[in-house]
Order: structure tokens, then sequence, then C-alpha cells
């Protein structure tokens, strides 16, 4: 079961920046579901979602695009739909996160060397972008990547995340196949790791289980030179 999760609070939008821009309109389809969903849900953030987590991150967990009654509506990634319970809950138990439920984006959570982007920073149709759309965004991941240099580990959660990650480098993608727990080597000492996305559909068809994530998530850790931690447990177990 879904935590209750209130709507976003009004606060002002992070500035414009090469990595993220609150009025961004490249991509026409998007901008107009946005406004659609601002007029249908005024409590709802229904802008580009920023990202969220430690500022020199050693590992960016990469995501697909804000889920329409989840991050649209809280604007925190990840938060307010299925696939944030089992995200935080695994960020929790690794030591990565300072609770193990993503309640509010003015909640007190904290991640530590982690962060959390998406590879499409707005809600699309049917949480589907479109190639065209992807590829836009991806302006914004790569100025990210070149910012967060201390980050070794980029976790993509699904294909979308792996091949914008490897699009954001100018990498093949015949070169770095995808696949859950495979671990792709980077230039500069970084490393593309793959998981399943935590979504609804995975978790609850078992493609996905919480042992397996918890598995990719201390990899991650390991890869990241970061201590292994010592497991805790959270409400779930």
């Amino acid at each position: 079961m879904v935590p209750a999760v209130k709507a976003a609070a009004p606060r002002r939008s992070p500035p414009a920046s090469a990595h993220y821009d609150p009025g961004c309109r490249r991509c026409p389809r998007l901008a107009a579901f946005l406004a659609g969903c601002r007029a249908a849900h005024p409590d709802y953030w229904a802008r580009p979602v920023p990202s969220f987590g430690a500022a020199e991150p050693r590992i960016l967990i990469v995501g697909l695009a804000p889920g329409m009654h989840g991050a649209n509506r809280t604007g925190r990634p990840f938060t307010g739909d299925h696939a944030g319970i089992l995200l935080y809950r695994t960020l929790y138990e690794a030591g990565l996160a300072s609770a193990p439920v993503s309640a509010a984006a003015d909640d007190s959570l904290r991640l530590v060397n982690a962060r959390i982007v998406n590879s499409v920073k707005c809600v699309p149709p049917e949480n589907k972008p479109l190639p065209a759309e992807i590829a836009r965004c991806n302006a914004y991941l790569s100025a990210e990547l070149a910012m967060l240099a201390g980050a070794r580990v980029y976790l993509a959660l699904g294909r979308v995340a792996h091949d914008a990650v490897l699009l954001a480098h100018g990498l093949k993608r015949a070169r770095y196949r995808f696949g859950h727990g495979r671990e792709h080597p980077l230039e500069g000492a970084r490393w593309l790791l793959d998981s399943y996305h935590c979504s609804r559909y995975n978790t609850s068809t078992r493609r996905l289980t919480a042992a397996m994530f918890r598995e990719v998530m201390a990899r991650a850790c390991v890869l990241a030179d970061l201590p292994p931690p010592v497991r805790r447990v959270s409400e779930g177990d």
C-alpha cells in the first residue's frame, strides 16, 4: 500500500540552469500535457521535476520520468508512487537515506552519498516519453553528469535510463547491453550498473524482488568505494 503523501506545498523552484529549467517547453507534447495537468490539479507540482539528493554523490540513481500522481504531484523524484516505496526503503537499508519513506518534498528526508535524477524531467502521457523527448531532455542530464564529477556509479533503473546515460556520454548502445545486475566500466573510473525499474509491474510480477534490488544497491556501494553497510531493517520486511 502506497503511504499517504500530501500534495506539494507551494515553494519556489530552483533557478534555471544548464541541468534544470522549471519553465522548460522544449517538448511541445509534454508542455501541453503539463498545462492540462495544472488546470486539472492546481495543487500538483506539475512542472519539470528537479533532481534530489546529495550535492556531491558517489552514486547517481537514474530513473525514467516523473509519475503522474507521484513526483509530478509532489515535486520530488519517486515520491508519492509505488516505485518509491522499494527505492527509498532500499536506500535507507543501505545507509544512503536518513529515513525509509519519502513522504513529501518538504519532509526531513536526506540522501547520503546518493542523488536521484530522471532521464526525462516532465511527466509524459501514459508514462511513455517519445524518443525525441528523451533526446531533448538529455541535454539536462548531460549537464548534470558533468557537474557531478565525483559520482563513481550510475545506477540505471531500466533500459531507458541505461540508454540515457550512454547518450549523455556519447557512447554506443551496441557496446553496452542492458541487463539486470550488469556492470559496465566507463572512462574516469566510473561504472554504469543496471537494474530493472522498481515499478509496480516489475515488483508485482516478481521480475524484480526486494532481495534482488538490495543486491544491486549493495553492489553500487562497493563500486562507489563506499563501506558495505550493516543492513538496517525497515518496515515492510
